[in-house]
């Protein structure tokens, strides 16, 4: 199976224009948007763990979106602190909904977690959150009550939402899942590898 990437443009509705890649195989099933962490801490579409999510799902038949948030890089704008990235989600929605008329799954990692779960448009069929910093960034979460799956992937010596932290919050969301890599921190270094299993198997691959 050849996996493509290509350079896209996503066009907010407030007039940004964001860079990001299409990764993907001929003849996609589904598409899944990929969100990275934080901006002002280095966050980019090119950390590791966004790029190893994105590579194994477009391995696996889907068409994978990942993008720079406003402000990150040549994107334009400026940071909206998780809440104007909502904008720059919803566009990567339009996006790879001309792709495909299957499923669509919004997958973010830390900062990019707490975006995707925070966008709850009525074209995606569920979310995957990796390494979600839910104790550091307290507050509603419009995905925990919402009846499409979640799947949250928690980091066992995560430094900044702990699983004792983490898992009594997840406990009160509807139609949720979790997994636990018990020796890895927030930031999932030798860890790739794992996280793409566990992505995958949450698309249903």
């Amino acid at each position: 199976m050849a996996i493509e990437t290509h350079p896209i443009t996503l066009d907010t509705i407030d007039g940004l224009r964001l860079d990001g890649d299409l990764i993907a195989s001929p003849g996609p099933h589904g598409a899944v948007v990929v969100c990275h962490p934080h901006p002002l801490y280095g966050g980019d579409r090119f950390n590791p763990v966004v790029d190893a999510v994105a590579r194994a799902a477009a391995a696996h038949g889907w068409a994978a979106v990942r993008f720079d948030f406003r402000g990150v890089n040549e994107s334009e704008g400026t940071h909206g602190g998780g809440v104007d990235e909502r904008l720059d989600v919803a566009a990567a929605i339009d996006m790879v909904s001309m792709l495909t008329d299957g499923p669509i799954w919004l997958i973010g990692y830390s900062f990019g977690a707490m975006v995707v779960l925070s966008v709850t448009h009525p074209r995606i069929d569920g979310w995957v959150a990796i390494a979600p910093p839910l104790a550091a960034m307290p507050g509603d979460v419009l995905a925990a009550t919402d009846h499409r799956p979640k799947h949250v992937l928690v980091a066992g010596h995560d430094q900044f939402s702990p699983p004792e932290a983490t898992l009594p919050l997840l406990a009160t969301w509807e139609n949720t899942t979790h997994a636990e890599l018990g020796t890895a921190d927030h930031f999932l270094a030798g860890h790739l590898g794992a996280v793409g299993e566990f992505v995958v198997a949450a698309l249903g691959d």
